[in-house]
């Protein structure tokens, strides 16, 4: 239970993509090129889930191996790692679309009238691991209503979420920048194994936005009860932001 009311914070710092953005419904579908290219017999054929875990793991292998790495460089060099591991065909233009792809993926419908609510209240801040010109076109496209108080990338910090590296470096700049202390900020995010539990260790206040809804969720890490004892410790769940925004509203 929350030793605090939500309203004594400060911040919400967001995960955008997961959280704000669909992306899991923007990479299946970008991802499907390489579906279409299998054998209905494969065990993978019409396997969302199974493609979005696919993304995950070799996302991260990619990410591990280049942390400087621009994010579209990332998600190219990730479709073209699980072109290989599927067998099949990876084109060169398919990939850099799958790269850019970052300002096309569908927002939740809740997000911008939520976050419009909640800014009443707190300070919006990004920590994401795109870079800086496709969290812009995120911006332009599918976030156009938004003005957050503070935006930080993997590109302005030189590693990728769960690095420890990015929530210190949100933490000092949400300090330096907004005047807001460590103790004022709530870490608000949908994925437990990239922002959650890195956001506990970091010893941030956090709220998990569960998503995956209608749809079983496949990039969020499971459930909390897989996790090891205190590795999360979330003080408030919701199962959208407008359900969060509701909350804080009611107050």
């Amino acid at each position: 239970m929350p030793s605090r009311p939500i309203t004594d914070y400060g911040a919400l710092t967001f995960d955008c993509f997961g959280t704000l953005v669909d992306w899991e419904t923007g990479i299946y579908n970008m991802l499907l090129p390489l579906q279409n290219r299998l054998p209905e017999s494969h065990p993978h054929y019409n396997d969302r889930m199974g493609f979005l875990k696919l993304f995950i793991k070799n996302e991260g292998i990619v990410q591990r191996a280049d942390p400087e790495g621009l994010y579209p460089d990332i998600l190219a060099n990730t479709y073209r790692a699980i072109a290989k591991e599927l067998g099949v065909e990876s084109k060169d233009d398919e990939a850099a679309a799958f790269g850019n792809a970052v300002g096309d993926w569908p927002v939740f419908p809740d997000t911008q009238e939520a976050l419009q609510r909640l800014q009443k209240h707190f300070k919006l801040v990004i920590l994401s691991n795109v870079d800086k010109a496709s969290f812009g076109r995120a911006l332009t496209n599918q976030l156009p209503k938004i003005q957050f108080d503070a935006i930080y990338t993997a590109q302005d910090i030189g590693t990728y979420k769960p690095n420890p590296r990015n929530f210190e470096y949100l933490i000092e700049h949400c300090d330096k920048d907004l005047g807001v202390p460590k103790d004022k900020i709530i870490h608000t995010a949908y994925a437990l194994p990239h922002d959650l539990v890195p956001a506990h260790k970091a010893g941030l206040a956090s709220c998990w936005i569960e998503r995956g809804v209608d749809v079983p969720a496949a990039c969020g890490g499971g459930q909390p009860d897989q996790y090891p004892a205190g590795a999360l410790g979330f003080e408030w769940q919701f199962k959208t932001m407008k359900d969060m925004a509701d909350y804080v509203d009611s107050l």
